[in-house]
């Protein structure tokens, strides 16, 4: 049984079951851990989302547009994911798979380089006071 949950909760509904859908992360390859300069990357990329979230999700921008290397299309990430995930790859080097966003408003989601300009353009704001 590949029920490694703590003891008190319901059984694994897929234990033992060959076709259970969660074996395909069975064979995904352990993360390498970052080196020390990704890790220090990772880290800025956290402090500046957590800025950007804050100047942004009360104006209604849920979080940010990424393209995809892979698919070369437009993939829309919410800020909670977006810590998940460098949280993710602090820990062990990997990010878990993921749900894409289930039919994403694409008017709610900037890309880095906005969040950048606009942290940018409002600490001179800030200066400039």
């Amino acid at each position: 049984m590949r029920d490694h949950l703590p003891p008190g909760l319901p059984p694994d509904p897929f234990a033992d079951d060959p076709s259970d859908p969660a074996s395909a992360l069975d064979s995904v390859e352990p993360g390498i851990p970052l080196d020390e300069n990704e890790r220090v990357a990772v880290e800025e990329d956290l402090a500046d989302l957590a800025v950007y979230e804050a100047l942004l999700a009360h104006r209604g921008v849920r979080g940010l547009v990424v393209v995809c290397e892979d698919c070369h299309e437009d993939h829309y990430h919410d800020w909670d994911m977006l810590r998940a995930n460098l949280l993710q790859l602090l820990i062990d080097g990997t990010v878990r798979p993921h749900e894409p966003a289930v039919d994403p408003r694409p008017d709610a989601y900037v890309t880095w380089d906005y969040c950048r300009g606009y942290a940018d353009a409002r600490a001179h704001m800030d200066d400039d006071r």
